[in-house]
């Protein structure tokens, strides 16, 4: 289970990357990318624990309930999550509607951050090495 850990702790990261490059020329797509990097963050995340989920509804569910309810998570955290998947959707499936370049630049360090707090459930000795 570590090596997943670690695995998904990669893929975020690459998607924080992508999503760095892709703001400029495809809004839609830096969305997405905020959104996996967020998702493979919180999948690490709960893969330290032994949990793993089978669809991205299952994962959202159990980010509100196992780690915003208890108070593992600040809410915001939660609202956060719920935007950037909102926002991917839109990129994604939107029809006519269009990411902003500015909701992608929020997207982007929504994910950021998520990603940031995600690693610091799973490693809290990072504590120091952010700030």
């Amino acid at each position: 289970m570590k090596q997943y850990v670690q695995t998904e702790l990669t893929r975020s990261q690459r998607c924080l990357a992508a999503a760095r490059a892709l703001i400029d020329i495809d809004p839609d797509s830096a969305a997405s990318r905020a959104y996996y990097a967020a998702f493979h963050a919180l999948s690490a995340a709960f893969a330290a624990t032994g949990q793993t989920f089978t669809s991205h509804r299952a994962i959202r569910a159990a980010l509100h309930r196992d780690l915003v309810r208890e108070g593992v998570v600040d809410a915001r955290k939660g609202r956060d999550y719920d935007f950037l998947v909102e926002l991917r959707e839109t990129g994604d499936y939107g029809g006519l509607d269009l990411v902003t370049e500015e909701d992608a630049r929020m997207a982007l360090a929504k994910a950021e951050e998520f990603a940031a707090a995600m690693e610091l459930l799973i490693n809290p000795d990072l504590m120091g090495e952010t700030q």
